[in-house]
C-alpha cells in the first residue's frame, strides 16, 4: 500500500480544501530575469538593474530575499575627508555633495596630463578641484591616455611615484604656516558613487569610490605666463620662491601660479595682482631631482631678502617640519621628508649668509654644457658630505677597537708584567718591556677635496668596474673630476645612495646615524662654498636689479 502526502488547507468550518499558490509567490524570480531586453551599464549597475527589475515586473519578495540587498545599496555620492580634518573644507565639501546628488556633474579639466574635476554647487560656481590618485600621468585610469604603469611606480617624475602626488598636496597645504604663500586649503578625500573616468579596455571595473586630493577652488583672472613678471611684487616672488626651495618643488612653471587681480586703493584705477601657487605634487622628491623654477630669472628674484623676509626664514624649523609631516601624513616617504629637512638648513643658513633668491635657486639647479648634464653645487656639497660619512664611521670604529685592544693589553701587561714599568736595569728585560708598549694608532688620510664649488658631470660619479670583493662584501665609491680622484671604501655607505643612472643623490637608504653625520658634515663644508658664491656673485650684474616695482 502506497501512501501519498498533500498538502491542504483547513478552514475554520473544518472542511477540506485544495492547496493553491498565492498570487505573490507566483511573482518573477532574480534568477528567471530575462537580461536581454535591457542594458546594464557596469559604471551605474545599481540604478541599471533597478530599471530591469521594472521592465521585468519584478518585485522583493520572500522568495527573492537577495534583490533586498540591491535595494539597500546607497548610491548616493558622498565625501569623506581621510587626511586633512583641520582643514577650512567642510563647508565646501556640504555644498559639492548636495549638487552632486541633484545632479551637478563634476566638469573635467582639460589642461594637464593626469585627470582633474571641478565641482561646482547647485548654482554652478565653482568651489573646489578634485585630483583621483588613479588618474595621475601613467595610472591605471589616466583619462588622457598616460596610462601602463602601476600604482608605486615612478611616475612623470621619476622621484615622484605613481599615486602619492595627493598626499604631497596637503603636505604642501601644512607646511605654509599662517598661509605665508597662500596654498589653498587642501585635504585627502574618499569620493563615492560619482562618474569619474574609469578605462574600462584594462578589464578594471568601476570602483565604487576614489581617493582624491581635494583643494578649495580659486578665482582668479589668469595664470603668470599670461602676464610679464614686471607686473609681480618682490615680496610676492619672494614667498613663492621660498616656499619652493624648502619643499624642493621641481614643477614650478608659469601654469601653476594664479593670478588675481585686485585695486591697490579704492577709487583708484591701478591695479595691483596676487599670485596663488597651486600644483604642488611635484614637490618634496625621493632625492635631490633637479628643480625648474619659473621665477628664478626674475629681476625680483635678485634683490635681497627683506628683514621680515629673513625673520621668518630663521624662525623655519626643519626638524619640526618634520615631525609634523610623520605625525600628519604616514603615508610619506622619509626619503621626502629627509630633502625637506636638508633644503630648509640650506635655505636658512645661504640666506644669513647674503645670498639672494636667484643665488639659491641657481645653487639648486642643474646646469647642461656641452651636451652634458652637471650636477648643482648642492649635489656637489651633499656628494662631498657623503663621501665623509664612511670615513668617520670606521673611524669611530677603529678608535673603539683600539680603545678594547689597549684595555685588554693593560691588563694583561699588568697581571704577567707587574714591575716592568718600574727602571729595568737588565737589558734583556728592558727590551722585553719595549715590545710590550703599545702601538700608536695610525693617523686617518682626510680627502682632498676640491675648495671650490665646481660643478661635477654626472657621468663622473660611477664604480669602479675593475675592482674585486674581497673577504667582505664592501662597496666602493670613484668621485673623479679634473684635480682630484678619490677611492672610498665602506661597509655602511650604499653606492646606491648615488643614483649612477640619474646622477641623483638619496637619503632615504640611509641609517639615522648615518643621516645625522650627514648633516653634521653638510653644515661644516657649506659656509665655504657660500661665502665663495657670496663673493662670485657681488661682482656681477644681474639683469633687471636696477627696475623698480
Amino acid at each position: 500500500m502506497k501512501l501519498y502526502t498533500m498538502a491542504v488547507v483547513v478552514d475554520q468550518r473544518r472542511e477540506f480544501k485544495a492547496f493553491c499558490r498565492s498570487q505573490r509567490c507566483r511573482l518573477q524570480s532574480y534568477t528567471h530575469l530575462d537580461l536581454s531586453n535591457c542594458e546594464i551599464d557596469q559604471n551605474n549597475f545599481v540604478n541599471s538593474l533597478r530599471e530591469a527589475f521594472e521592465v521585468a515586473c519584478i518585485h522583493r519578495s520572500f522568495s527573492t530575499p537577495c534583490l533586498s540587498l540591491v535595494e539597500e545599496v546607497d548610491y548616493k555620492p558622498r565625501i569623506k575627508i581621510m587626511v586633512g580634518q583641520g582643514t577650512r573644507l567642510h563647508g565646501v565639501i556640504e555644498e559639492a555633495v548636495n549638487a552632486l546628488a541633484s545632479g551637478v556633474d563634476p566638469v573635467p579639466v582639460s589642461s594637464g596630463l593626469g585627470g582633474a574635476y571641478i565641482l561646482r554647487n547647485e548654482s554652478g560656481v565653482n568651489i573646489a578641484v578634485v585630483k583621483p590618485i588613479d588618474e595621475e600621468p601613467f595610472a591605471c585610469n589616466n583619462p588622457k591616455g598616460f596610462v601602463g604603469r602601476l600604482m608605486g611606480q615612478p611616475g612623470l617624475k621619476r622621484s615622484v611615484r605613481i599615486g602619492e602626488t595627493g598626499v604631497r598636496e596637503l603636505a604642501a597645504y601644512l607646511l605654509d604656516y599662517g598661509g605665508f604663500v597662500g596654498v589653498p586649503p587642501t585635504a585627502l578625500v574618499e569620493i563615492s558613487n560619482v562618474g569619474f573616468h574609469v578605462n574600462n579596455s584594462y578589464g578594471i571595473p568601476a570602483a565604487p569610490r576614489k581617493i582624491a586630493s581635494l583643494q578649495s577652488y580659486v578665482d582668479h583672472d589668469c595664470d603668470a605666463g599670461e602676464l610679464g613678471p614686471s607686473s609681480f611684487s618682490v615680496a610676492a616672488v619672494h614667498r613663492i620662491g621660498i616656499f619652493d626651495i624648502r619643499l624642493l618643488n621641481i614643477d614650478r612653471h608659469a601654469g601653476n601660479l594664479l593670478v588675481k587681480k585686485k585695486q591697490r586703493h579704492e577709487n583708484c584705477d591701478v591695479w595691483g595682482v596676487e599670485l596663488v601657487p597651486i600644483d604642488h605634487g611635484l614637490c618634496l622628491p625621493e632625492w635631490l631631482d633637479d628643480p625648474y623654477f619659473e621665477w628664478l630669472h626674475w629681476p625680483q628674484a635678485s634683490i635681497p631678502f627683506s628683514e621680515t623676509e629673513l625673520e621668518y626664514i630663521a624662525n623655519l624649523d626643519p626638524f619640526k617640519d618634520a615631525e609634523l609631516l610623520r605625525s600628519e601624513l604616514p603615508a610619506i616617504r622619509e626619503a621626502s621628508i629627509r630633502i625637506l629637512i636638508l633644503c630648509t638648513i640650506f635655505l636658512k643658513k645661504a640666506a644669513a649668509s647674503g645670498l639672494c633668491l636667484a643665488d639659491i635657486g641657481e645653487m639648486m639647479t642643474r646646469e647642461f654644457g656641452s651636451g652634458e648634464e652637471n650636477l648643482s653645487a648642492l649635489e656637489n656639497l651633499c656628494a662631498r658630505a657623503m663621501a665623509i660619512v664612511p670615513i668617520i664611521i670606521s673611524g669611530e670604529h677603529d678608535s673603539e677597537q683600539e680603545n678594547s685592544d689597549l684595555e685588554m693589553f693593560k691588563f694583561e701587561s699588568e697581571s704577567k708584567y707587574d714591575g716592568l714599568n718600574k727602571e729595568v736595569s737588565d737589558p734583556q728585560l728592558r727590551e722585553t718591556s719595549e715590545i710590550l708598549k703599545p702601538p700608536k694608532a695610525p693617523k686617518l688620510q682626510c680627502l682632498d677635496y676640491l675648495t671650490e664649488s665646481k660643478t661635477t658631470p654626472l657621468t663622473n660619479i660611477e664604480t669602479d668596474e675593475n675592482i674585486h670583493k674581497d673577504d667582505i662584501d664592501c662597496n666602493y665609491i670613484v668621485s673623479k673630476s679634473s684635480n682630484h680622484s678619490s677611492l672610498i671604501k665602506s661597509k655602511s655607505f650604499s653606492v646606491q645612495n648615488l643614483q649612477i643612472e640619474s646622477g641623483a643623490i638619496m637619503f632615504g637608504e640611509m641609517s639615522r646615524d648615518e643621516w645625522e653625520l650627514f648633516l653634521d658634515s653638510f653644515e661644516k663644508i657649506l659656509p665655504e662654498v657660500l661665502n665663495k658664491t657670496r663673493c662670485v656673485g657681488s661682482k656681477l650684474q644681474r639683469m633687471g636689479t636696477s627696475c623698480k616695482f
